[in-house]
């Protein structure tokens, strides 16, 4: 299959390797279909939300009080996420994954909430090992209903005060790098409020010795980072095209990595982070981004935006003339 799809993209008529990162996205794209004519259906992205105990601390310059009120913005379609997904046919779900909230019912947020958010970390692990791994399964049983519904291409984003904390524990205990290197402003500390959080993360990273990775993960992630963790594993499971957002999303395709490597050859990563933590991700990872455009919005913002640049690697794929048919020389 794989010599074929090269055939195939070779033969369109351009010169080879003129379309660049595109050409390397049909190929990736076809492979995981198993097919020289790769379609999307049903593109959808869905946003889990839920709060962290560690927002207690201060490592946020935001209220807790803003992720429900951010759910509530989704759902009523003004946030980056919504106006997105409406320009580019995309169909968005936003996930109660754990809000410290309870919200109305007859809303448009499906119900998979398991706690009330995690525990504040300084003091005791986030989550349980068993509770990580029911936010796992309830990913899993997401994902299935969406390829159920016909979806072959799956998106994933965020909501959740204080959880670039988790992100940045996770990939310094995942990806073995500094915390200097892992920590930043989030969403939108100063210079003495990355210190602060700074300082909170290196007490709750020397208080526990894990080294087993749903340990890690109960132990630093969040609710709606292991929800998602689960949703990349079933993805895969089913052959989805993925699509990985910024810097709290990845921090889960890391730790879907650590239980499944496998998952790379069906992730396609959207965009590089203005979060600084998220290039060191990407290299841990050896992902190539389709974007870089400075975005540190979460949302799944990027995965909505990138989403008719990786498309166009399946237009040319299939509505592009070869060289024979078009009678032209091959180059």
């Amino acid at each position: 299959m794989e010599k074929a799809l090269i055939n195939k993209i070779d033969s369109r008529t351009k010169p080879k390797g003129s379309l660049g990162m595109l050409e390397s996205i049909a190929l990736q794209i076809g492979m995981v279909q198993k097919t020289l004519t790769p379609e999307f259906h049903n593109p959808t992205i869905l946003v889990f939300a839920a709060d962290h105990g560690i927002a207690d601390e201060g490592v946020s310059p935001c209220p807790k009080e803003i992720t429900y009120q951010m759910v509530m913005n989704f759902v009523n379609g003004g946030a980056g996420i919504n106006v997105f997904t409406r320009q580019n046919g995309i169909t968005l779900k936003v996930i109660d994954a754990g809000v410290d909230h309870d919200f109305p019912d007859g809303i448009s947020v499906i119900d998979a909430k398991i706690a009330k958010g995690t525990r504040n970390m300084l003091y005791e692990p986030a989550m349980s090992i068993d509770l990580c791994y029911a936010a796992i399964e309830k990913g899993r049983e997401l994902v299935r209903n969406e390829h159920q519904n016909g979806c072959n291409v799956i998106g994933f984003g965020e909501m959740g005060i204080a959880n670039s904390s988790s992100a940045s524990l996770l990939l310094h205990k995942y990806g073995k790098f500094s915390l200097e290197e892992c920590v930043g402003p989030g969403a939108g500390h100063s210079p003495a409020g990355v210190e602060h959080k700074l300082d909170v993360l290196k007490k709750v990273s020397a208080k526990y010795n894990v080294e087993n990775s749903i340990e890690i993960l109960a132990t630093f992630g969040g609710l709606e980072i292991a929800m998602m963790c689960g949703a990349i594993l079933e993805a895969k499971k089913l052959e989805m095209v993925i699509l990985a957002d910024g810097f709290i999303a990845t921090s889960a395709f890391i730790a879907a990595h650590e239980i499944e490597p496998e998952i790379l050859k069906n992730t396609i990563f959207s965009h590089s982070s203005g979060e600084k933590g998220h290039r060191l991700m990407l290299q841990h990872l050896n992902a190539t981004p389709v974007l870089n455009l400075g975005l540190r919005l979460g949302e799944g913002t990027g995965v909505a935006i990138a989403y008719p640049v990786i498309k166009s690697a399946l237009v040319f794929l299939n509505e592009m003339t070869s060289f024979e048919n078009a009678s032209v020389t091959r180059i």
